[in-house]
């Protein structure tokens, strides 16, 4: 049920457009690095100090204007130009929505082109993001083109989906982030219990470990954290071939003790104006996301908590409203 809500919240439309006017709002200023380049560069500096690299989202939705997507395609390069001149420890994740999926494919695959054209002069990787099962298989297309010109392209693998174990097989030779799934899907296309979403889960990344490029484990759990480091080693799985990854602003003690223990890590770092669906998807994922964000907002000064517990009766009194 409250996932549920959290997922339609973040379909708002309306809501994501209040929520750009008013800024971060809600505690989302604790997972997500800032509005600006500026400001994610130095998000950045202070994790690559810690011993941790980063993926970097330049959060946006809703794009059905063309002139909307070249100007997040523009945002992309700058962020790769900045982490060239800032020789930072990052590369770019990115949604083909926000490039133009929903308006013409080819229009898309241009706008990729041209950044991962960028990236490759500078040797920066790019993560291809998945989204729903409208875009699934698009998505998958643009990465097949992508990859006949260039080798510094990569996608993601999500766990709920029943295709999930022939799309790892296919695209073993890649570099994948392997999550859970963060949209709802229809019991037609994907698994819809958490016992099935997380055998599948922990199955492909045992795959890919074994049999693949490079493997993002990229959960919070901390049992499936902790199976993992068994598995890697009891196969011996070399330590450049794979990393640990989680979500900005998230059991950031946890991103530090693997850090520290020598795992390569790294923190999935989202920033600018359109955080609100972004921010909604993380709560509705799993319950704990809303608790470690409520502990960590009391933690702060009070007017952030007061920030969150506005929006929470927000949220709470929007629910009551959503159709049954």
């Amino acid at each position: 049920m409250l996932k549920d809500i959290f997922l339609k919240l973040s379909e708002n439309r309306v809501l994501n457009v209040a929520a750009k006017k008013y800024g971060l709002k809600m505690g989302a200023q604790l997972v997500v690095a800032g509005t600006t380049i500026e400001e994610t560069i130095e998000s950045i500096k202070k994790l690559n100090a810690l011993g941790i690299s980063c993926t970097v989202d330049n959060l946006g939705e809703f794009v059905f204007e063309k002139a909307e997507a070249i100007e997040a395609k523009n945002q992309i390069i700058a962020v790769i130009e900045a982490i060239e001149a800032h020789q930072v420890d990052a590369h770019i994740s990115l949604k083909p929505t926000q490039l133009g999926l929903d308006i013409d494919y080819a229009f898309t695959l241009n706008n990729l082109k041209e950044i991962v054209e960028i990236a490759h002069k500078y040797g920066t990787f790019i993560n291809i993001d998945m989204e729903s099962t409208k875009h699934l298989q698009p998505s998958f297309d643009i990465l097949d083109e992508l990859s006949k010109e260039f080798d510094n392209v990569g996608t993601v693998i999500q766990a709920y989906f029943y295709r999930a174990a022939e799309d790892i097989q296919k695209y073993k030779n890649f570099r994948l982030r392997i999550v859970k799934g963060a949209y709802k899907e229809p019991e037609e296309y994907a698994y819809q219990t958490k016992e099935e979403i997380d055998q599948n889960y922990m199955e492909l990344i045992e795959y890919h470990l074994l049999n693949g490029k490079f493997t993002s484990i990229a959960t919070h759990d901390h049992h499936v954290i902790n199976h993992m480091k068994q598995f890697i080693n009891d196969n011996n799985i070399p330590n450049d071939k794979f990393e640990f990854q989680m979500l900005y602003g998230f059991r950031t003690d946890m991103q530090q003790q693997l850090a520290n223990e020598g795992y390569n890590f790294c923190t999935y770092v989202p920033f600018g104006k359109d955080w609100y669906g972004y921010f909604m998807r993380r709560l509705a994922e799993r319950p704990a996301n809303m608790n470690l964000v409520v502990k960590q907002v009391f933690n702060k000064k009070t007017n952030t908590a007061i920030g969150i517990a506005v929006g929470a009766f927000v949220i709470g009194r929007l629910s009551k409203r959503t159709p049954k």
